[in-house]
């Protein structure tokens, strides 16, 4: 009875001459809920993704890591695409696509739970300090500590087993396993979702529906910078310590946030997503212009059984896992063997790495170049450079539809937009901050400026009475404008206050780099940037807004050329592919060769409780510009050259495309008429039955 209703309800609307326009423009209420599904996925993956990168600076500090071991944390989110990607996008695109993206979600999910895990395994945070209560008293004991005049590491007595608990365990590695497993999860969401949005929608509209996918996964990065951002403001031990007796700002090298917290609400978000894919159908029926009839998939099968009727369609038969494998190969040879394809993945393969390296490390930038705080660096992310993304890339895709671009079109399109963002990003060159005023790192004690670096620098006359530790972080802002490594190497032989409010006395190295000595105090904490330091940075952001909008005004065109120039057949494995390997050549060592050159212009290394280099204190601000904005650059570049290539190939395969279509004309149009005459057939078959429902037992 429900098959026979089914028919009626077709029947009816035939019989009512609904004109065919109606039915194109039309949109099957499962593909709006794939969509809006789709979407919240993306969102969610987004949010998580770019708030992992939004805390690189706190798991560094955290867990005492250099910025390449965060690079491979980084990355091992695409080790885990890397693993299950070209079988997924394959064997997934033949399977039950709703229901695998929502087992992908799951792990997502669970991966990012697992991130979270190590906060509660591990003990709290200790801040690395050279001021130290005295026993038994409530005061704390003189900065300078004379006793010898050997200037050497202070004596600290650290508990056996705590310094062995830390040893044993790298926390760290969690949040790798964790990373990993989100990796995996993502994986299937990208190549069957496009495809599956681009095999049931109308092929005009694919452009912008995938348009407007994109623009929601750029909106997701928006709300997990300013997450981070949040979590950023807020200490890491929250609700274990009393904040009064914690002596360091966010602002501080050694401030670490509830980066913890922001894991748990992303992977909330992310398991919520997964519900609505287990309630989407395998299929949908297939577009007009996709097949030129309103025949669904189950009227024909009825079709395909009769023997007076062919029409072509999209078969959603039972599996065959054996023939499937036995297909995969010619599959990937003829993939393979597209130029046009190959040299699409080389140009996105090093645009990725630019983009990539750029993006994972532009918090950190700003945080160490401009003196921003990590909260504000987040912020300023999440507020004014993601959203001008997402307004690039919705524009693209509007863009695309209003102006019909073909494969040439949206190649010539992409192209112009990149090389137009690349001569606007040289600016960034330009806009540079000096180093800040660190007394033995980047200036004399006596105040001229010096960047030769050596641990016995950390020295000079005035603090040599002193026991000081070259190794201990605990910078204080001196009235003159410099800063010092610690009190003890500033000289201060003083202190009142306690916590925030300590103010260092008789600090003898300030008297060196002042021509005129006056108040020989200190304050906790760094001193601030210069004003022209802060009259560059909105420049910074303004052409930092303007050139992400005009580059991701490519995004989406260019993504399109990538699904238009394969056939049709292959595009799942063709986007996965894709995925596999801009994950693989960009997403898993762009962030661990661009945090290995920028740990390179590391000035002063902090060190952990139990001996070993940990994080990066404070780096050579000149040489990190030149390193991190010079390599984004010159990938770029290197990547504009292989356009020029690129356009001469897509020229000649249109071309020959061009011939063909030519030479095989009257072919195409027999087969066109063929397909009109089935169409029709299709409509008379249908009516027929609704005439003679027994007819369907004959058949």
């Amino acid at each position: 009875m429900k098959k026979m209703d089914k028919k009626a309800a077709g029947s009816w609307t035939l019989d009512n001459n609904l004109h065919p326009s109606a039915v194109k423009s039309s949109c099957h209420p499962n593909l709006k809920m794939f969509l809006a599904a789709l979407s919240f996925v993306y969102f969610a993956k987004a949010l998580s993704g770019s708030y992992m990168k939004s805390t690189i600076t706190q798991l560094e500090r955290r867990f005492d890591i250099p910025s390449y071991l965060i690079g491979i944390i980084d990355g091992s989110f695409e080790i885990g695409n890397l693993l299950v990607i070209a079988f997924v996008s394959y064997f997934g695109a033949k399977l039950h696509r709703p229901k695998i993206i929502a087992v992908g979600c799951l792990l997502m999910s669970f991966g990012t739970f697992l991130i979270a895990m190590p906060h509660f395994l591990i003990g709290s945070y200790k801040i690395e300090t050279s001021v130290r209560p005295s026993v038994n008293s409530s005061n704390t004991l003189p900065p300078c500590s004379s006793g010898s005049t050997v200037a050497g590491d202070r004596p600290t007595i650290l508990p056996s087993k705590s310094c062995e608990r830390d040893s044993s365990v790298s926390m760290w590695i969690y949040v790798f396993l964790g990373n990993v497993l989100r990796g995996i999860g993502e994986t299937p969401v990208q190549p069957l979702g496009i495809s599956y949005i681009d095999d049931y929608a109308q092929s005009e509209n694919a452009a912008l529906y995938i348009g407007c996918v994109q623009t929601i996964s750029v909106i997701g990065p928006v709300f997990g910078y300013l997450l981070g951002s949040l979590c950023a403001k807020i200490y890491v031990d929250i609700g274990q310590v009393d904040m009064e007796t914690v002596t360091i700002t966010p602002g501080d090298a050694r401030w670490v946030g509830a980066w913890w917290l922001g894991y748990i609400i992303a992977g909330a978000i992310t398991l919520m997503s997964a519900i609505p894919f287990w309630f989407l159908p395998k299929s949908l029926p297939m577009p007009l212009d996709k097949h030129d009839t309103s025949c669904t998939p189950e009227q024909a099968r009825f079709i395909k059984d009769s023997p007076k009727m062919e029409h072509k369609f999209r078969q959603e038969e039972p599996a065959n896992l054996h023939q499937m494998a036995k297909d995969f190969v010619p599959a990937l040879k003829s993939l393979l063997g597209n130029p046009v394809y190959i040299l699409y993945l080389c140009v996105t393969i090093i645009q990725f790495n630019s983009l990539i390296g750029m993006v994972t490390y532009k918090p950190k930038y700003i945080e160490q170049h401009y003196g921003q705080s990590a909260s504000k660096a987040n912020f300023l992310m999440g507020m004014i450079n993601i959203p001008a993304v997402a307004l690039g890339m919705f524009t693209g895709g509007v863009a695309m539809k209003k102006y019909k671009l073909g494969i040439m079109g949206a190649a010539k399109f992409a192209f112009g937009t990149s090389l137009l963002g690349y001569f606007l990003s040289l600016f960034f060159l330009a806009m540079g901050c000096e180093n800040s005023k660190v007394a033995g790192i980047t200036v004399s004690y006596t105040g001229v400026e010096s960047l030769s670096y050596q641990e016995r620098s950390l020295f000079s006359d005035c603090n040599l009475g002193c026991l000081c530790s070259r190794r201990e972080w605990d910078p204080v802002c001196g009235e003159n404008g410099i800063s010092y490594v610690s009190p003890c190497l500033a000289g201060c032989t003083s202190s009142t206050g306690s916590a925030r409010n300590t103010v260092f006395g008789n600090c003898r190295c300030l008297a060196l780099a002042d021509a005129q000595p006056g108040n020989l105090t200190a304050t906790p904490g760094q001193c601030p940037r210069r004003d022209s330091c802060d009259k560059i940075f909105p420049y910074f952001l303004a052409l930092s807004v303007l050139s992400s909008f005009i580059i991701s005004l490519g995004g989406t065109p260019g993504f399109v050329l990538l699904v238009r120039c394969i056939k049709p057949e292959l595009k799942s494995l063709a986007l996965g592919i894709h995925t596999l390997a801009t994950r693989t050549l960009a997403g898993i060592p762009a962030p661990i060769y661009f945090g290995a050159i920028i740990d390179s212009t590391c000035l002063k290394w902090g060190y952990k409780t139990c001996g070993g280099r940990g994080a990066c204190r404070i780096y050579n601000t000149s040489a990190y510009r030149i390193v991190y904005l010079g390599l984004t650059l010159g990938l770029r570049t290197v990547s504009f050259f292989l356009c020029i290539l690129g356009f001469a190939i897509l020229k000649r395969h249109i071309k020959q495309e061009e011939k063909s279509a030519l030479t095989n004309g009257s072919a195409e149009l027999e087969a066109l008429k063929k397909e009109e005459s089935n169409s029709i057939h299709c409509e008379q078959f249908i009516l027929a039955l609704d005439r003679n429902p027994d007819r369907e037992t004959h058949l």
